[in-house]
């Protein structure tokens, strides 16, 4: 799918996060409806402008990657256009569903680091420490027992992910190829943010169980406490400081006992979008051709995420994190407020769950990207006086 051209969402989204982080319930609300209102905005203004400039046949529009809808799509969205937007509930085809999975994925980093799965209709999986699950000892003895705590089941039937589509009178004019893919973009984008949101800052509270959050021996979900803080400076001070984050990633707690799990090519770094510039300043070297470069020893993958607060940065070790998706995807009219003018709002609802293995498999450290001033500039000697 050609990459949507955002003017305003990615502004709204940031407000949104900022609000997020300020627990003010009303400012979330507004924030939410400025956002999606920027994101409605600007996919119908780029949709608009690709059938104005693309009004070609089908072959021309498939080669610049504009589906081509299958039957039973074709047969669904003429129908929404038909009845003038969707039904009461209405349930998305399999295949759209599909489709809109791939394009959140494939556009957002986070989430292919996350690993996040799609269950389809699917609504409970198993997980397992594959430690465990080959195991020594006397025939047949014990081994149940040594199964049931190796492989674990997760429902995801509790919690339900809600995105917001407003759909213009106009877009329905323009036939069931660019209905789909203005629904499917926005329903897309929408839940990426709010997958974002739940895997980065949930609490656990009707909401995934987000990487900035811990589980304690209680069951209650807190925010995690800062680990440490990092400079990221070159040289040794960087070398020393990211030894630090890499082997705290590396325990994995086994029945109260603190074991090593291989985190080679595994460790993922997130950043406030803000953040990421004094992290790339402070850890930028000249080399001896006078290019600048940047390197972190370690090499995690970095990437970004306005649900990081600013002067924090989030590791996680990658396939350590339990994220699916499930269930049909059904789409019902929204008839509460938030209404949008010559518009009609509808929501889409998917099943979803997150929440990390352990505790040790994500670390939270507190930065400090002060610079000092480079004092090995030469200086201008004074003048002599009373010559």
């Amino acid at each position: 799918m050609p990459k949507i051209k955002f003017v305003n969402f990615e502004e709204k989204k940031t407000a949104f996060a900022q609000a997020v982080e300020s627990g003010d319930q009303e400012a979330q609300a507004t924030a939410l409806s400025d956002m999606i209102e920027a994101l409605s905005n600007d996919v119908r203004a780029d949709i608009f402008n690709q059938v104005q400039s693309n009004m070609a046949d089908q072959s021309v529009l498939q080669s610049r990657g504009v589906n081509m809808l299958t039957s039973e799509e074709t047969k669904f969205f003429n129908a929404v256009i038909e009845e003038g937007g969707f039904k009461d509930k209405d349930t998305l085809p399999k295949t759209t569903q599909e489709r809109i999975f791939e394009d959140l994925v494939e556009a957002h980093p986070l989430l292919q680091q996350i690993g996040i799965q799609n269950l389809g209709a699917v609504t409970e999986f198993i997980y397992s420490d594959p430690e465990g699950a080959a195991v020594w000892g006397d025939l047949f003895e014990g081994i149940k027992g040594q199964l049931n705590a190796t492989f674990r089941k997760e429902t995801i039937t509790q919690l339900k992910l809600t995105a917001f589509v407003p759909i213009a009178n106009d877009m329905l004019q323009l036939g069931p190829v660019w209905v789909e893919r203005y629904v499917r973009t926005m329903i897309s984008e929408a839940m990426t943010v709010g997958l974002e949101r739940g895997f980065v800052a949930g609490n656990g509270q009707k909401q995934p169980i987000g990487l900035l959050y811990q589980v304690g021996e209680n069951g209650a979900v807190t925010l995690k406490e800062s680990a440490g803080t990092l400079t990221f400076r070159p040289g040794r001070t960087t070398i020393n400081e990211l030894k630090g984050v890499v082997e705290k990633l590396s325990i994995r707690p086994v029945n109260g006992t603190d074991k090593v799990r291989n985190i080679a090519g595994k460790v993922v770094m997130v950043v406030n979008p803000f953040d990421s510039f004094g992290i790339q300043a402070n850890s930028t070297v000249q080399n001896s051709a006078g290019a600048y470069v940047q390197s972190l020893p370690f090499n995690p993958v970095i990437t970004t995420s306005a649900f990081v607060p600013k002067d924090k940065v989030l590791f996680f070790v990658r396939d350590q994190y339990v994220a699916a998706i499930g269930g049909a995807m059904t789409i019902n009219k929204f008839t509460e407020t938030m209404a949008m003018e010559d518009a009609t709002l509808y929501i889409a609802k998917q099943f979803a769950t997150g929440k990390p293995v352990d505790n040790y498999a994500a670390q939270v450290y507190d930065l400090n990207l002060a610079i000092e001033e480079d004092t090995t500039a030469p200086t201008t000697p004074e003048e002599p006086t009373g010559v």
